[in-house]
């Protein structure tokens, strides 16, 4: 089972995040929500930061947009996952040599449509 950190995560099942939660759980995935703002989503504690999330991350996907990433890029050349999804909205072209230098596959794309289609 791949754990698939899903940082900018929220309760309302009307948000992408939220939906590719639920998808990623579906498709035999165990996602983990990062949100400094919330306590639980979708019945599964939420971490406040990447750094907080004790299991190894194989990917993570990304719902905050490159504004507000300045800390996750940091965090995410610490946790070292596999791949990053920048998902429509949250490009960060500055950002992905830095995660390439490190080793991290950088994807832009979206985590519902690359589930959906079996390209995860």
């Amino acid at each position: 089972m791949e754990n698939v950190a899903v940082v900018g995560a929220s309760p309302n099942d009307e948000r992408f995040s939220n939906k590719a939660m639920r998808l990623l759980a579906e498709k035999g995935h165990n996602p983990i929500p990062v949100a400094p703002a919330h306590r639980e989503i979708l019945e599964r504690k939420v971490y406040a930061t990447l750094s907080a999330v004790s299991d190894r991350i194989d990917t993570v996907t990304l719902y905050v947009g490159a504004k507000r990433q300045a800390a996750v890029i940091d965090e995410l050349l610490r946790a070292a996952p596999r791949r990053v999804i920048f998902n429509p909205g949250t490009e960060n072209p500055e950002a992905y040599d830095r995660l390439r230098d490190a080793g991290i596959e950088v994807v832009e794309g979206c985590t519902l449509v690359m589930l959906r289609t079996r390209q995860f």
